[in-house]
């Protein structure tokens, strides 16, 4: 029996730094860059930079379960941004580019947040994860010239 493709969104930095590695893994079907986890409708890139929106700039990514666990995709995300500092990934400083995931099913969710609890108890002290664990609400893709 085939299974149906996922869909999760991840915020880590800077979506064009995310997007590349996502996009080089076999099993993701697709990844998209856009705005999420806010409050204003049909941001822009200008207004999310502001920080007045909400929102974060996020990757969504659809994939096959079959072929990619996601458990494997947490695996990258958390391996490929910082996500202990909060609201901050390099010189990028700003609550868009906080760490964040936004779920599309319970079973994401509870992996998610088994997934952290598992990074924080092999942490250093203080190292702790400040990562958003959010039902997805909105995806709002981004601009055609950050594609």
């Amino acid at each position: 029996m085939e299974s149906q493709n996922k869909v999760v969104v991840f915020g880590g930095g800077c979506f064009w730094c995310t997007e590349a590695v996502f996009k080089m893994l076999k099993g993701v079907v697709s990844v998209a860059p856009g705005y999420a986890g806010g409050t204003k409708e049909n941001p822009t890139y200008e207004e999310v930079c502001s920080g007045s929106t909400g929102h974060a700039e996020v990757i969504k990514i659809e994939y096959e379960p079959e072929k990619i666990s996601f458990r494997d995709l947490l695996t990258v995300f958390f391996a490929t941004h910082d996500p202990a500092t909060p609201n901050r990934q390099g010189a990028d400083v700003g609550t868009q580019y906080r760490s964040i995931i936004l779920y599309t099913d319970e079973s994401q969710k509870d992996e998610a947040e088994k997934f952290i609890e598992e990074l924080n108890s092999s942490a250093k002290e203080g190292a702790a994860i400040t990562t958003e664990v959010k039902s997805l609400e909105k995806f709002y893709e981004a601009e055609d010239y950050h594609k």
